[in-house]
């Protein structure tokens, strides 16, 4: 049955046309055939990334279209739009609507899906690729960010080329992959594909010194450092030592759950000491484990310690630690994350403040906009600046200055760690 479809105002512009719906799991999202390049081994291109918080960002030209922003997310098949500008232009034609699932407990979201498009990726073509458009923009990637971002370009970006993201130089480098030989300074793991996504099994030591093999989904663009599924019996325990904490945003809705300190995640012969990894609750990730050997996901804030390449035609992850490697782990300590309320101005409110946090408990409140932060005027500071100041442990508590209402009010926030 055929009906017309409504959506976001934002698309207006650039959508008109009839859609059949059909229902589907983002996990099951995408099931085209992999397909690869034969060549050399050489080096065919390089491209420069932005590196916004942990994620990596990339221009790409859809058909005609002009730059649009995307986040390197090897968790998802192909490109999602996920919003718009008006200065953003861009051709699609639709076939249908599809119901998408994926992480957090809410209801199922509405995209567009568009075939047969060309994304232009520096000097690279690829072709024949599918996007998505959400019909609603759930993530606010733009706002939480404070850098202007347009949705995702997912595993489609790996699958012609052997891919390097050289996070020291900031660049993606793409290799003719029949004959790729890494240099002798490369680790190495095989990728195990299941449902179209990729795998590394990683070993976890645990608080009891006890060594766990975890199969782990490699997922760019998820931003932390690790999570871990807990409802089945051979789960990653659970540090003694935990805080209670809004995860992140999924396709369907928030994520909740605990985080801590685990001794050490090794991959390889190299071992990240003491990582801050999540422990979503159960109801939140029950369709991406469930019937699954998946134990957890590495994110983009560990991987972001390596320069990393994907091999799909030899299914490898090759990978070596960077300058970034034996940085200190950080969580966000005050419990108060934050938007920026117009783009491109430093003006921000709180979007979220975590249960039972050293700012839920100073009474800071949702919509407050701040004003200062120790002395430092926040309209010098943008999205990143700040969130470095509530991830910073002090034995010194943070001085907080919002506008609630039109009027200013002060608080001091417990900076001390409690994991």
């Amino acid at each position: 049955m055929k009906k017309n479809a409504t959506f976001n105002p934002i698309f207006k512009n650039f959508v008109s046309t009839n859609f059949v719906r059909y229902g589907i799991f983002l996990l099951l999202f995408f099931h085209t055939p992999l397909l690869f390049s034969k060549g050399f081994g050489k080096k065919v291109a390089s491209i420069p990334f932005d590196m916004v918080g942990s994620y990596v960002v990339v221009k790409v030209k859809v058909n005609e279209s002009t730059s649009l922003n995307l986040i390197l997310d090897s968790g998802i098949r192909n490109t999602i739009i996920t919003e718009l500008q008006p200065s953003d232009k861009i051709s699609l034609n639709f076939s249908d609507v599809k119901d998408v699932m994926g992480l957090g407990g809410g209801n199922n979201l509405e995209a567009f899906k568009s075939n047969f498009n060309e994304l232009r990726i520096g000097k690279l073509k690829m072709e024949s690729k599918t996007v998505y458009v959400l019909r609603e923009d759930v993530f606010n990637l733009s706002k939480h960010t404070g850098t202007p971002i347009n949705g995702l370009i997912g595993m489609d970006f790996f699958y012609d080329y052997m891919v390097e993201i050289n996070n020291t130089d900031k660049r993606i480098n793409f290799y003719k992959n029949s004959s790729f030989t890494p240099t002798a300074d490369y680790e190495s793991l095989p990728l195990i594909f299941v449902g179209q996504k990729i795998f590394i099994d990683v070993n976890v030591i645990e608080s009891d010194n006890n060594i766990k093999k975890a199969r782990m989904l490699l997922d760019t663009g998820a931003e932390l450092n690790a999570w871990f599924q807990t409802h089945k019996s051979n789960a990653v325990k659970l540090p003694a030592s935990n805080v209670r904490c809004t995860i992140g945003e999924g396709f369907n809705g928030e994520i909740k759950g605990l985080i801590g300190k685990l001794p050490q995640i090794c991959l390889g012969k190299h071992c990240l000491v003491n990582p801050i990894v999540a422990f979503p609750d159960s109801i939140c990730i029950a369709e991406v484990v469930k019937d699954s050997d998946r134990d957890g996901t590495i994110g983009a804030q560990l991987l972001t310690r390596f320069n990393y390449m994907i091999d799909l035609t030899n299914r490898m992850f090759y990978f070596k630690p960077n300058s970034s490697f034996s940085k200190k782990y950080s969580y966000n300590i005050a419990g108060i994350e934050v938007t920026q309320i117009l783009p491109n101005v430093h003006q921000t409110e709180v979007w979220k403040i975590w249960e039972n946090s050293p700012a839920a408990i100073a009474g800071v409140q949702v919509g407050d906009q701040i004003i200062e932060l120790n002395n430092q005027k926040a309209f010098q500071l943008n999205v990143n600046d700040l969130k470095s100041y509530f991830e910073t442990p002090s034995k010194t508590p943070l001085s907080l200055i919002v506008n609630r209402n039109g009027k200013e009010i002060s608080f001091k926030i417990n900076m001390t760690s409690k994991i």
